[in-house]
């Protein structure tokens, strides 16, 4: 028995290789391929991607900027926050077809800004430090849902796109 492409060979890495260069050029996968590439095109999404990285560059400096004299393990924990934030905007901006699904991370990071002064400090009873986690958490949230949104979104102006003939 002669084996060829269509026989699998014994070798799982060779029909592993085989039958995934066939899902990469099916027409679904292209399609979609293609939605969310038009989607990470606009401008939109580019004000979303921006917004993201800011809020987690800001939630990272935040204790020096605001000054949480005294709030050690809050200031940790807004840098680590703060920085993994940034580090999923910027992963929207660069795959943006592979990464909108993780726009609840984002609302994650900002729920858990929202009730860090209380959970990791404890007392949290400045003003400043409340209301800074609460604004920059909020925002991080909404940009996770705007985020989660985009892929609906997508996936309906694809819909409304009339198909063109071939």
């Amino acid at each position: 028995m002669a084996t060829d492409s269509t026989h699998p060979t014994g070798s799982r890495s060779a029909s592993a290789a085989a039958s995934d260069s066939h899902i990469e050029s099916h027409p679904d996968i292209v399609s979609l391929r293609n939605r969310y590439a038009a989607m990470s095109d606009t401008p939109v999404s580019g004000l979303v991607e921006g917004l993201c990285v800011l809020s987690g560059l800001y939630l990272a400096i935040s204790p020096w900027v605001v000054g949480f004299s005294g709030f050690t393990n809050l200031r940790v924990s807004n840098l680590i926050t703060g920085i993994a934030l940034a580090v999923l905007g910027m992963s929207f901006g660069s795959a943006f077809e592979r990464t909108h699904n993780l726009g609840w991370v984002a609302c994650a990071i900002g729920v858990w800004t929202i009730i860090a002064p209380w959970a990791v400090a404890g007392h949290a009873s400045v003003w400043k430090v409340i209301l800074s986690n609460a604004i920059v958490g909020g925002v991080a949230c909404l940009l996770g849902l705007a985020t989660m949104g985009m892929g609906p979104l997508a996936k309906r102006r694809s819909r409304r796109t009339p198909a063109t003939p071939a």
